[in-house]
C-alpha cells in the first residue's frame, strides 16, 4: 500500500506544455508565407509560428487528387511517413498508441487502434494534417522520429457509413464482412459508434504442401502431404462520447469484441516410415475496455490531462494431436486484466521551452491454467497453473528546447518501478527499478535537409505468457513456463538524415547501434522442456534506406513509388553451444517496393505492394534449429469512386502464389553434444484470394 500510494502521488507531480495546434487557419507546406496558427490543448491557446516548430502542414487541397474518404486515407499518403498503430499488448499507456495524434493528443484507448480511430473520421472533418519531424514544443514523441497530428474542423460534421465486403477463394469458399459507423463532431463535442463483423474467413494458414525428412547423409526417409485449413470469426463494437465538463473536456470510450478460430492440420505419409497424423486447434477470446480522459487548460501556457483505463479479457484454447493411435491434448484457460491511471501536466515557461511531467500507475494480472496429457495420462508441466500480478508505476519528465528554427533538443527521463509476483505452481516475486533516459537532437540546416540523432535507454516488458506453459501443436512441442525472467535492457544510438525534394519526394538513411542486456531467448528447463529465459548480453544494429519518389516529373501523373531496404545484424552467445549467433528470429535483410497511382482526379486509383524478404530468421531451441523462409509476397488493388459518397474496391492477395515454411534441424540430444538426427523441410502454398468491398456514405 505504501508503494502504491507513493506511485499515485508521483503521478500528480506534473509540469508541461500545450501541444501543437489544434485548430486555426490552415497553412500550405509548400508556401513561403507561413501564417501563425494557435497551439495548445484547446482552441484558446497562444499563437506561435508553426514554421518555427519543425512542422510540415498539409491542407485538404494537398490530398484533393486522391479523393480521400477518411483521415486514414490522408495519413497513409503523407510523404515520408509510415503509420504505426502501436502495440496494445504492451502494459501501460506509454508508447502503445502509435505515431498519430488527434488534435494534439494521443487516442486514450488501447484496444481501439489508431487505424480504426482514423477510419471513423471523415476527410471532410479534417482541417489539416501536421507532420512533426524530430520533435516539437509540447509534443511527447514517445520514441518516434516522426509523428502525424490530425487537426479537425470545429464546424459540425456528421457521417453515416455502411460497408460490406466479400472474400472469395479459388475453391469457392466465401468470407463476408459487414460494418457500420456513425460519427458527429462539433467543436469539442463528439459522439461515435461503430460495429463490424467477419462471419467466416481464412488466413494464410489455409494451405497445401509437403513435409519431407532426410537422414544425416541427405537421403529422403519420409515424404508426407500437408493439408491445412483454418477459419475465424469476430464481432467488434466501439463507442466514443466527448463533452465539456468542469471547464475542460471529458472523453469516454468503450470497446467490446469477440474472436473465434478453428484450424486443422492433416499429414498423409506418401513414402517412408511414419504414420499419418492430424491436429485440431480451437480458441475463443473475449475482450473489453472502458476508458476515461479529462483535459483542461490551467492557463494560457499550462494544461492538465487525467486518464483512467480498465481492460479485461478471457481466452480458452484446446489443441488435440493424433498420430498412430496416440493422442495428446493441451488445454489452456486464462483471464487477464489491466487497470491504469495516468496524469500529465504541461507547461510552456517561455517560447523556446516546453516542459511535461507526470506519472502512471498500473495493475496487471494474468491468471492461467494449463494441462497436458498423452493418451489420457496427465503429464506434469513446469508452471502449468500460475497467477501473475504486476504493480507498476512510472514517473516521467521531458523538456524541449528550441533556441532557433534550425535546432531542437528534446531530453527526458522516465523511471519505472514495478513488482511482479507469481502464485500457484510457483510462488515468488521480483521488484525492478529502471531509469530510462532519452535525448534527441534535430538540426535543419536549410529547407529540405534534416539530421536527427537519438540516444535512449529502453527496457522491455516481460510477457506474462512466458511465465506459464504453452504448446506448438503443429510440430508436437510443449514449452514449460519459466518464472525466473528479467526484462531485456537496450541502450541505443540512432542517426538519421532526411532529404525532401519535388514537393512529395523523400529520401532518408538511418543507422542504429544497440547494446542489449539480458537478451530474452529459449533456454533448457527441468524435465527436458524448453522455456523462455535470459541468455546474456548481445549487440544489434541496422542500416535502413527509404525512398518516396513522385513520378509526375517522369511522365506518370499522380503516381508514386516507395522503396525500403534494411540490412540488420545481431550477436549473442548461444546458451547451448556457447557459440556466437544472431538473435532468435532476427532477419538479416528486409525490403519492400510499393507503387500507386491516382487517375481521373482520384475517381480511379490502383497500386501494387511487393515484399522481397525470403530469409525470415531462425529459432534456436535446445535440440533444434528452425530456419523460416517465405517467398516474396505481392498484392494489388484497384479502386473506383463512381460518386463522392460511394467507393468500390477490389483487392488481389497473394498474387504470386508464394510458398512459405521452414527447415528444421533436429538433434538427438542437446545441440552442443549430440549430432543431427534428421532434417525436416516444410513448405505450404496459400491460395490467392480476392476481396470486393463497397463503402457507402450517408
Amino acid at each position: 500500500m505504501n508503494k502504491a500510494a507513493w506511485l499515485a502521488g508521483a503521478a500528480l507531480t506534473v509540469l508541461a506544455s500545450p501541444a501543437i495546434g489544434q485548430s486555426g487557419p490552415p497553412l500550405d507546406p509548400r508556401s513561403a508565407a507561413q501564417r501563425p496558427v494557435p497551439t495548445g490543448s484547446v482552441r484558446d491557446a497562444p499563437e506561435v509560428d508553426i514554421a518555427q516548430q519543425g512542422v510540415l502542414v498539409f491542407e485538404p487541397a494537398f490530398f484533393a487528387d486522391q479523393r480521400p474518404n477518411t483521415a486514414l486515407d490522408m495519413v497513409v499518403r503523407l510523404p515520408g511517413f509510415s503509420l504505426s498503430s502501436g502495440d496494445s499488448s504492451t502494459r501501460g499507456l506509454a508508447g502503445t498508441s502509435g505515431n498519430v495524434l488527434i488534435n494534439g493528443q494521443r487516442p486514450s484507448s488501447k484496444s481501439d487502434s489508431v487505424d480504426d480511430v482514423l477510419r471513423r473520421i471523415p476527410a471532410a472533418g479534417v482541417e489539416r494534417v501536421e507532420l512533426i519531424r524530430g520533435g516539437a514544443l509540447g509534443i511527447d514523441m514517445q520514441g518516434a522520429a516522426v509523428v502525424a497530428n490530425v487537426v479537425l474542423v470545429r464546424t459540425a460534421t456528421v457521417e453515416r457509413v455502411v460497408e460490406g465486403g466479400l472474400y472469395a477463394y479459388p475453391d469457392g469458399y466465401l468470407g463476408p464482412t459487414l460494418g457500420a459507423s456513425y460519427s458527429r463532431r462539433e467543436g469539442d463535442d463528439q459522439i461515435e459508434g461503430a460495429i463490424s463483423a467477419t462471419l467466416n474467413d481464412r488466413t494464410d494458414d489455409t494451405a497445401t504442401g509437403f513435409r519431407r525428412r532426410y537422414d544425416p547423409s541427405g537421403a529422403l526417409i519420409q515424404d508426407a502431404a500437408l493439408d491445412l485449413w483454418d477459419e475465424y470469426r469476430n464481432v467488434r463494437a466501439t463507442g466514443v462520447i466527448q463533452r465539456g465538463l468542469a471547464g475542460g473536456r471529458l472523453r469516454l470510450n468503450g470497446v467490446l469484441g469477440w474472436f473465434g478460430n478453428d484450424s486443422t492440420q492433416d499429414l498423409l505419409i506418401r513414402s517412408g516410415a511414419g504414420s499419418d497424423s492430424s491436429s485440431l486447434e480451437t480458441s475463443e477470446e473475449l475482450e473489453g475496455e472502458l476508458g476515461l480522459t479529462w483535459t483542461r487548460n490551467l492557463g494560457p501556457r499550462s494544461g492538465l490531462e487525467l486518464t483512467a483505463l480498465q481492460r479485461w479479457g478471457e481466452e480458452d484454447y484446446r489443441g488435440d494431436s493424433l498420430s498412430a493411435g496416440d493422442r495428446s491434448t493441451f488445454l489452456s484457460r486464462s483471464t487477464s486484466g489491466e487497470s491504469i491511471t495516468r496524469a500529465i501536466l504541461r507547461h510552456r515557461p517561455s517560447d523556446p521551452w516546453a516542459i511535461e511531467t507526470g506519472g502512471e500507475v498500473a495493475y496487471n494480472v494474468l491468471d492461467s491454467t494449463n494441462a497436458y496429457e498423452e493418451n489420457g495420462v496427465a503429464v506434469p508441466l513446469p508452471s502449468a497453473s500460475v497467477k501473475v500480478e504486476e504493480l507498476r508505476g512510472e514517473a516521467f519528465g521531458q523538456a524541449t528546447w528550441r533556441p532557433d528554427p534550425q535546432f531542437t533538443l528534446e531530453f527526458g527521463l522516465r523511471v519505472e518501478v514495478s513488482e511482479i509476483s507469481q502464485s500457484g505452481d510457483s510462488d515468488r516475486s521480483k521488484s525492478f527499478v529502471y531509469p530510462k533516459p532519452r535525448v534527441q537532437a534535430t538540426w535543419t540546416p536549410r529547407a529540405g535537409h534534416q539530421f536527427r540523432l537519438r540516444a535512449e535507454r529502453q527496457v522491455g516488458q516481460l510477457d506474462f505468457d512466458d511465465f506459464v506453459a504453452s504448446s506448438d501443436i503443429e510440430v508436437g512441442q510443449v514449452e514449460g513456463g519459466n518464472p525466473d525472467l528479467e526484462p531485456a535492457k537496450t541502450t541505443l544510438i540512432e542517426a538519421l538524415y532526411e532529404r525532401r525534394f519535388w514537393d512529395e519526394g523523400v529520401f532518408d538513411v538511418a543507422l542504429q547501434r544497440a547494446r542489449v542486456e539480458d537478451v530474452v531467448d529459449l533456454i533448457p528447463l527441468a524435465g527436458g522442456f524448453d522455456g523462455v529465459g535470459n541468455i546474456g548480453d548481445g549487440d544489434a544494429g541496422f542500416v535502413r534506406l527509404r525512398l518516396t519518389l513522385p513520378l509526375d516529373r517522369l511522365g506518370l501523373s499522380g503516381a508514386r513509388l516507395f522503396g525500403r531496404t534494411t540490412w540488420a545484424w545481431s550477436e549473442v552467445t548461444d546458451p547451448v553451444t556457447s557459440e556466437t549467433r544472431r538473435f532468435n528470429g532476427d532477419q538479416a535483410f528486409g525490403c519492400e517496393l510499393n507503387f500507386n497511382q491516382d487517375l481521373a482526379g482520384g475517381r480511379w486509383s490502383w497500386g501494387i505492394e511487393h515484399g522481397c524478404n525470403i530469409d525470415k530468421g531462425r529459432a534456436f531451441r535446445v535440440r533444434e534449429i528452425r530456419a523460416f523462409r517465405e517467398e516474396p509476397i505481392m498484392e494489388a488493388y484497384v479502386q473506383w469512386k463512381p460518386a463522392d459518397d460511394l467507393t468500390l474496391r477490389l483487392d488481389l492477395g497473394n498474387a504470386t502464389d508464394r510458398d512459405q515454411g521452414y527447415d528444421r534441424y533436429i538433434y538427438s540430444g542437446p545441440r552442443d553434444v549430440a549430432p543431427v538426427a534428421f532434417t525436416e523441410t516444410r513448405r505450404t502454398n496459400a491460395t490467392r484470394w480476392i476481396y470486393l468491398q463497397a463503402r457507402k456514405t450517408f
